[in-house]
């Protein structure tokens, strides 16, 4: 059995310098030597034949339960030997049949009607604020950051996502936004805060609601602000904007036309939306399965085709799509620094398996948006042709006037207790 994962491993790792250590003590090296060294130990047989019979799935598990042991290195810099250039090519048959199997079956994993839409978020939102706190930014951006130069901070990287999204969505005096998908209220507070607009936000997540409905009250700005524990598809009122972060990649293919129609019903004539998502570069896929069973059930990264033709259909028109293809990277390598500076604090909240899953989480992550075709996306869509301004010029002045008013506000997470 050992054979045949050295048999794969040859195929796959070209470069790096990887040495596996099987559970015989019979040791092996792939690569071709450059690179800071890997070292992985398998601790038993069980744990080499699940991995050689699913990898997409085992290698997280085994890593998690301890009988995949690094030894050398860390389990970021394994992936990112093993995953540098992977092609469905390269993949033994059975693992390139289960993966084709996945994509038939991709919409059967990504049902999420309202009830099972709940939950689904419950699973990953709802975990302990205090977790969040150890690697996110101090206003909670659960999402990619805009890196404006390869100076900035994570803090500054998040603010200037807001800033750039606030410039797009053309705001005036009066208007009423939705922020579908508002987490712990980041993004529509600070919209509220910088423009002359009243903001709605909704969220499945009661953590996320109840917190995010705290920081309304500490602001006083409970007359301009409402955040709502809702399903956006419940929401009845029009709005004048609309804003979505981090929120689409959990809407599941098969919703995808509810989606719009019900964005199309929820703009006003004169509307504009912002949408940023994960997206990738290849073509439709489904989602990993280990990402699918412990991380974001219900969860699905699209493909740009799968998105756009459903605006078309949808009678929407985009009037502005912008790619940010490393950003999520520079982000995701900032969590998992933060979030390994303090995981003894981790271990306190949970336990030592559900921090392995999150080191392999952060650091699987980050390898996608490095080597395997992920990116970011930002679509404007409007109702007419001339609701937004005819080039981008509009949008350096807008994010620089917005620069001007922040000047070097750092946001501050509030939490309850305090």
């Amino acid at each position: 059995m050992s054979r045949v994962i050295d048999y794969i491993l040859n195929k796959i790792v070209k470069t790096g310098d990887l040495k596996v250590t099987y559970h015989t003590g019979r040791t092996n090296r792939f690569g071709d030597g450059s690179g800071p060294p890997v070292h992985i130990r398998f601790a038993s047989r069980a744990a080499e034949l699940a991995v050689l019979s699913y990898p997409e799935l085992k290698v997280g598990e085994t890593f998690m339960d301890g009988t995949l042991i690094v030894e050398e290195g860390t389990i970021y810099d394994f992936l990112m030997v093993v995953l540098a250039r992977e092609s469905e090519e390269d993949s033994p048959w059975w693992i390139a049949l289960e993966r084709r199997l996945g994509r038939l079956l991709r919409r059967l994993h990504q049902i999420n009607r309202k009830g099972k839409a709940k939950s689904n978020v419950a699973h990953h939102y709802d975990l302990s604020g205090e977790l969040y706190d150890l690697f996110l930014d101090g206003d909670r951006q659960y999402s990619c950051a805009y890196f404006e130069d390869d100076s900035a901070t994570l803090e500054e990287a998040q603010l200037a996502k807001k800033r750039h999204l606030a410039a797009k969505m053309c705001l005036e005096k009066g208007q009423r936004v939705l922020d579908i998908g508002s987490g712990w209220g980041g993004m529509g507070l600070y919209l509220a805060e910088t423009h002359p607009v009243t903001v709605t936000g909704v969220t499945l997540s009661e953590e996320q609601h109840a917190l995010s409905q705290q920081r309304v009250r500490d602001r006083g700005m409970a007359d301009r602000v409402e955040f709502r524990l809702q399903d956006y598809r419940a929401v009845p009122e029009k709005f004048d904007r609309i804003v979505s972060v981090g929120m689409f990649e959990h809407v599941g293919v098969g919703h995808y036309r509810e989606f719009f129609e019900k964005v199309r019903d929820l703009l006003t004539d004169d509307g504009v939306m912002m949408l940023h998502s994960i997206g990738r570069f290849d073509p439709p896929g489904r989602t990993n399965p280990w990402i699918q069973k412990y991380i974001f059930p219900g969860g699905y990264i699209p493909a740009m085709s799968e998105v756009i033709s459903v605006i078309e259909e949808t009678g929407l028109l985009i009037t502005d799509i912008e790619i940010l293809r490393l950003h999520y990277a520079k982000t995701l390598a900032e969590w998992r620094r933060r979030f390994m500076a303090n995981r003894d604090r981790a271990l306190e909240i949970y336990d030592e398996r559900f921090c392995r899953m999150w080191e392999f989480y952060l650091a699987g992550s980050e390898v996608n948006f490095r080597n395997q075709s992920m990116m970011n996306f930002q679509i404007q869509i409007s109702k007419k042709l001339e609701t937004v301004p005819l080039t981008r010029r509009y949008i350096d002045p807008a994010e620089d006037a917005l620069k001007a008013r922040d000047g070097d506000l750092i946001p501050r997470h509030e939490t309850a207790a305090e």
